[in-house]
């Protein structure tokens, strides 16, 4: 079908969407313009700060507190002094107002990580460890071997929203990645990737801003 444009010319439109296929491509449609008037960079931004839902928002207020967090990194080869995604992960909670118990490191084996787990979440204090490293495919990475079985219960969401947001940076790649969440008792483990750009992306996009929430709920 064409329609006459002065300026432009004739202008090919294509069949109009019904139905509930319509409906979602124009839900589409509206987010995508809608960041892009935000001066957002992601339709995903605009849902997460325009369409949370009244209740989440209550929740999150309530549960706005400083949360005591160990942090674990899981290397052959780094130290403190080098460990990048460690630090990474310290300067951000610390900028959120949270508090870091102990910052440790372990070598890359299945019952060291689990014992070094288990005893962060033996602490009183601690909230919640956060692990990085250890989470790719290769031979050499069982972090989610040694700390999925901990788990009372797993948190799905995290790790499918994870790999999500990788996708949009990475693309296909982002299926290698096997970061999972879950808590133990009343507290919250969530591992992350060891380079500094996949821990920035998984505590900026996700953990800084549900960290809080997230235990609120754990220690229910």
């Amino acid at each position: 079908m064409e329609e006459s444009n002065n300026e432009t010319g004739p202008i090919e439109t294509g069949p109009i969407e019904t139905g509930w296929e319509g409906t979602c491509r124009f839900r589409q449609v509206c987010t995508i313009v809608a960041a892009n008037l935000a001066g957002l960079t992601h339709p995903y931004q605009y849902w997460t700060q325009t369409m949370t839902s009244e209740s989440t928002q209550k929740h999150r207020r309530d549960a706005a507190r400083s949360i005591c967090v160990s942090i674990l990194t899981v290397s052959d080869t780094r130290t403190l002094d080098n460990d990048l995604g460690g630090k990474l992960i310290e300067d951000m909670l610390l900028a959120a107002g949270h508090l870091v118990h102990l910052r440790e490191i372990v070598a890359d084996e299945t019952d060291q990580i689990r014992s070094a787990a288990e005893r962060l979440l033996a602490f009183l204090e601690c909230e919640a460890v956060l692990v990085t490293g250890g989470t790719g495919l290769a031979a050499r990475d069982c972090t989610p071997e040694a700390v999925e079985s901990l788990y009372d219960a797993t948190i799905p969401g995290y790790g499918e929203l994870f790999r999500m947001l990788s996708f949009s940076e990475i693309g296909s790649a982002s299926m290698l990645s096997r970061a999972s969440g879950g808590r133990v008792g009343k507290k919250v483990i969530l591992t992350m990737p060891g380079s500094p750009a996949g821990v920035r992306l998984a505590m900026e996009r996700l953990i800084v801003p549900e960290l809080a929430h997230l235990v609120h709920h754990a220690g229910k």
